[in-house]
This record gives C-alpha cells, structure tokens and sequence, in this order.
C-alpha cells in the first residue's frame, strides 16, 4: 500500500513538469523598438543564427508575415546573410525549408529578442536607444534534439 501511494504522488508530481505544447511561437504583442535598435538586433541576431544553422545556400528560412520594424529588419538582415526568406508560406522544392519563429519582449527595461528554430533557439537581452541598441548580456542557445 505504502508502495502505491508513493508511485502516485511521484506521478502527480511528475505530471506538473509537463508542457502542453512544443511549438514554435512568436510574441503576440511585441515591443515597439526604433528602427536603428531594430537593425542592430536584427542584426547581430541574424548573425549569431547564421553561425548556427549552417550556410545559407542550402537553407531556407519560412518566416511569419508581420510589418513591425524588428521583423523588416530581420528579414533583410537574414537577406544579407544569403538565406532566402519565405513569409507567404509557399515552399519549394529545392533545399532545406526550416521554419523561423521570433519575438521581441521588454524585460526589466531591456529588449529581450528571439529567434528559434525545430532545432535551436537563441536569446539575448540588449539595451536599446533612439540611435540603437547594444548587447546587454551573452548569447543564451538552447539546442533541441
């Protein structure tokens, strides 16, 4: 008997550690960030997920259609980069298509970005200003199997 009711409580508090979802998901509301402090973050977040990823001419990037500063800013610094970018959600053939979800928070007065993929994410915090923005921690990555 002693023996059950510790098999239950191990399981209910197991069952708490649960997620209800592993999806990619993008902020709902984000963080109005000027456009200079969105090229800086989109960029150095462009940069560091290059890195990560793997050459751009074999990887495609599907991305969600959004018309904030941070996702222009984004997507042509990705373009820089030599990925080709997919928002309208038609995807070829040709390549590697690995889906590319992003937010911008404000923590603590600081912009939190974003990116993640089925296999990486990435984070960093930084201090933004009208004439940009400067890292304000290291580079956090999370790789998934």
């Amino acid at each position: 008997m002693r023996r059950l009711l510790v098999m239950i409580i191990t399981a209910s508090l197991l069952s708490g550690c649960q997620t209800a979802e592993d999806g990619l998901t993008t902020s709902s509301t984000p963080v109005a960030v000027t456009g200079p402090a969105a090229s800086a973050i989109a960029g150095d977040m462009a940069s560091r997920l290059a890195e990560q990823i793997g050459p751009a001419g074999t990887t495609t990037l599907k991305m969600e259609k959004d018309t904030s500063d941070f996702a222009a800013a984004l997507e042509a610094a990705l373009k820089g980069w030599g990925y080709t970018i997919i928002t309208d959600g038609k995807v070829g053939k040709d390549g590697k298509t690995v889906e590319l979800a992003y937010s911008i928070d404000d923590v603590d007065g600081q912009v939190l970005a974003r990116l993640s993929t089925p296999s990486i994410a990435l984070g960093r915090a930084y201090t933004a200003t009208a004439a940009g923005a400067t890292p304000a921690s290291p580079l956090s990555i999370l790789q998934r199997n």
